[in-house]
């Protein structure tokens, strides 16, 4: 497909089982897709002469046979990813004509053949490995001057090649610099033990322990793409899984009178959970504009994220990159990075931004804790939550990982309408959010939901390629024609995967099953279809009438014409309705589920 004028992002959902990929000489922009990585059998990637840029992430760790890899002439930066050298097999790389940065140590142990890094911005110095490569390009970077430094202690010996470099002219070995080097080096570690100690009465920084213990790792999670979930997520799952819930332990009246179930404060000034009509005279009330948030220094989040390294990197959106930044104290935040280039001439000024959503203060609704604004550098920190979002566990989980039961799966529904009930109807001017989808939808570790992304949607200027296929409204052919009723569709959208576990848009599937709503609206008043479209993942564990009334207030959310789906308000009573009629046979349903299953083992 080179040669063309294809434009716009690569696709996310590549053929998974291509050995050949050619995208050359196109009008790509976006980012390398993270798909890539699940591309095996992949051999030859040339995705050279286009106007992809952003970091590379983490995406080389399972292609053992790709032998030929061409990024050359884009607008790529950052440092290279540690897993390109799990490319074992890989003899052709072309890197020329970017913009990336740091050193290229990371390939001195690949099989390289040819190797073309020029017109970069590399630093350091080129390792003395790959100075055996039959064709190696370097011109145009910051290489050090000078004598590279000597191996660190235990690296593996150079050939023989490699340690002539150390010989003087009469082939004596350059024993005497060595020795003043190590020397040298031994009085710097010295005095830095020395600094060391005269600072502990400082305010500490995080130690390394906090920056590099992910470096082994180095996984990147894309909003749409991602990866396993990491061992201490599974903990926390198997943990909260356990703790099986019913509908009888719901209290109603508290349905009734709180914006959300079973919650637990967020590490905030906002410690108490408001009724809804505290949260209207709050936000009603004479409005303070002042910005409640706290400022972060540029040099705090760099440090924090290892200079927000792509081990950190815990999200991808349309609109910047998440990072988990971690502190020495075991406090952990989630840092969005907002991409420089959308604060054009005519958008809000980034303090506006702030003031605006730092008075959001609801208990499902992913609390903004800090901002930065330093150096061009726009960022937004939020409290971090382990358990990640519901695109994960509806998705990503693989087999140690148990679903989510259908209580559970109600409670998130109706925890993320009073979310968004809060933004369109209490909150004095109101939100659009513009970008409802499960990603966007984190969980605590009750497995509460906490709406995220919420008062960006100004950034949002393509609506189209905003929420990703099969989450946009029918009506949303341009930024405009965005609502909250669209905001209604997109929720609908989202309901149905907790009906069906199935996503939004899925190539993998017939042509007749791809967009899951064309799909499943059809069906969703057909008791017996119902029951074969809902997750098989539940194993038929949920009470039939919940089943039918969920899908029903589906329907009404995801109807082709806008003005006929209902207000986010009556949503949330229609769903505590289905709490209240299905919480006096759900104990026997489940008591009865749970024989079966024990039976079973």
């Amino acid at each position: 497909m080179s040669k063309n004028n294809l434009n716009n992002d690569i696709p996310y959902q590549l053929p998974p089982n291509l050995a050949y990929l050619d995208l050359s000489n196109n009008g790509f922009s976006g980012t390398v897709p993270y798909s890539i990585s699940q591309m095996t059998d992949l051999k030859y990637l040339n995705l050279g002469h286009n106007q992809i840029k952003g970091q590379l992430t983490d995406m080389f760790q399972k292609l053992p046979k790709l032998k030929t890899l061409d990024l050359s002439h884009n607008s790529l930066s950052g440092s290279l990813p540690n897993s390109l050298a799990k490319l074992s097999g890989l003899n052709t790389l072309y890197l020329q004509n970017n913009r990336f940065t740091s050193s290229i140590n990371v390939l001195a142990g690949l099989p390289l053949n040819k190797l073309n890094v020029e017109n970069n911005k590399f630093t350091g110095w080129v390792p003395a490995e790959l100075e055996d490569i039959d064709s190696i390009e370097t011109g145009g970077n910051s290489w050090s001057s000078g004598p590279a430094p000597p191996p660190p202690p235990g690296a593996k010996p150079l050939s023989a090649k490699h340690k002539d470099h150390g010989k003087d002219g009469n082939g004596k070995n350059g024993m005497s610099g060595l020795a003043i080097a190590l020397i040298v080096l031994a009085s710097l570690v010295v005095l830095a033990l020395l600094i060391t100690l005269l600072s502990t009465t400082r305010k500490s920084s995080p130690s390394s322990h906090f920056l590099d213990e992910e470096r082994g790792s180095q996984r990147a999670f894309t909003p749409l793409a991602s990866q396993e979930l990491s061992h201490d997520l599974h903990n926390a799952k198997h943990k909260e899984f356990r703790e099986s819930e019913s509908f009888d332990s719901i209290n109603i009246k508290t349905l009734q009178k709180s914006p959300s179930i079973g919650y637990k404060p967020p590490p905030s000034d906002f410690t108490q959970s408001l009724n809804d009509n505290e949260f209207a005279s709050r936000l009603n009330s004479k409005r303070s504009t002042s910005i409640h948030a706290v400022p972060y220094s540029l040099a705090d989040l760099q440090t924090a994220t290892s200079n927000f390294a792509t081990g950190r990197l815990i999200g991808e959106g349309s609109i910047g990159r998440v990072y988990k930044a971690k502190y020495p104290d075991g406090k952990v935040l989630a840092v969005k990075k907002i991409d420089s280039s959308l604060f054009q001439e005519g958008q809000p000024e980034f303090s506006e931004i702030i003031s605006r959503i730092s008075k959001v203060h609801h208990p499902n609704i992913a609390e903004l804790v800090g901002y930065c604004s330093e150096q061009g550098h726009n960022m937004l920190v939020y409290e971090y939550l382990r358990n990640g979002s519901l695109h994960e566990f509806l998705h990503m989980s693989d087999d140690f990982s148990k679903p989510l039961t259908w209580n559970t799966r109600v409670r998130i529904a109706l925890g993320t309408a009073r979310a968004v009930e809060y933004l369109h109807e209490i909150c004095s001017p109101s939100f659009i959010h513009k970008n409802i989808k499960s990603p966007n939808i984190l969980l605590d570790l009750e497995l509460n939901p906490r709406l995220s992304d919420y008062g960006l949607a100004n950034f949002h200027h393509r609506t189209s390629q905003n929420l990703g296929a099969g989450y946009n409204a029918p009506e949303c052919t341009k930024p405009s024609a965005y609502t909250m009723k669209s905001d209604i569709y997109s929720f609908g959208v989202v309901m149905l995967e907790l009906l069906t576990g199935r996503m939004p848009f899925d190539l993998t599937k017939p042509t007749s099953e791809q967009c899951l709503v064309r799909w499943a609206t059809p069906q969703l008043h057909d008791i017996d279809a119902l029951e074969r479209m809902v997750d098989p993942a539940l194993r038929g564990l949920y009470p039939p009438k919940s089943l039918s009334r969920f899908a029903d207030i589906i329907a009404l959310c995801v109807q082709t014409e806008a003005e006929f789906r209902p207000p986010m308000s009556e949503v949330v009573e229609a769903l505590v309705r289905l709490v209240q009629r299905s919480s006096m046979n759900v104990r026997d349903d489940l008591a009865e589920s749970r024989r079966t299953e024990d039976s079973e083992y």
